[in-house]
């Protein structure tokens, strides 16, 4: 895992990468938050967002079962620009949809803020998206990314990144 550090009013970097597939349900399902491992090589983490220890007590069992797995929780409040990568496997989908979101599972009094809803028709064969959006960030409140789709089937998420970098302020 590679570790970066800046000094105070730097940027702070959580950098997540999920190369396992992760199913997402059948068409009409609400979304999917998209988990990630903890301390893999692709990953970087110096900041301590995505931790197995979550900032409200809650420790993390199986990465790939609880969606908290999917969750930065960030280091510092300030101007935050989040990124996402998401490649589906091919399927007969109408409709590919993803967002960010401030509190997905509900762990604050405002839950399921989100911001950067795309609903994407599909290319030929894979579909591979990316994205990128600016927030302010505050400690107390995690974000994700997730996803769903309108295929008649589940279908895989087969490689995922999930990126914020805080740019704190002065």
């Amino acid at each position: 895992m590679s570790t970066h550090t800046t000094a105070a009013g730097g940027v702070q970097v959580c950098s997540l990468k999920r190369d396992t597939p992760q199913t997402i349900p059948a068409a009409n399902s609400p979304y999917t938050v998209i988990r990630f491992p903890f301390g893999s090589a692709e990953s970087s983490d110096a900041f301590a967002m995505h931790q197995v220890n979550q900032p409200d007590g809650y420790v993390i069992t199986s990465w790939d079962t609880d969606p908290r797995s999917g969750l930065i929780w960030p280091s510092v409040a300030g101007w935050g620009t989040l990124h996402a990568m998401i490649q589906w496997e091919a399927g007969n989908y109408d409709e590919l949809r993803d967002q960010f979101v401030r509190d997905p599972l509900g762990l604050t009094p405002d839950p399921n803020d989100t911001t950067a809803t795309e609903h994407r028709p599909p290319s030929p064969g894979m579909q591979c998206w990316t994205k990128s959006w600016g927030i302010f960030v505050n400690p107390s409140v995690p974000l994700a990314v997730r996803a769903t789709h309108d295929d008649s089937v589940a279908r895989k998420i087969v490689l995922a990144e999930f990126k914020l970098v805080i740019h704190e302020a002065a």
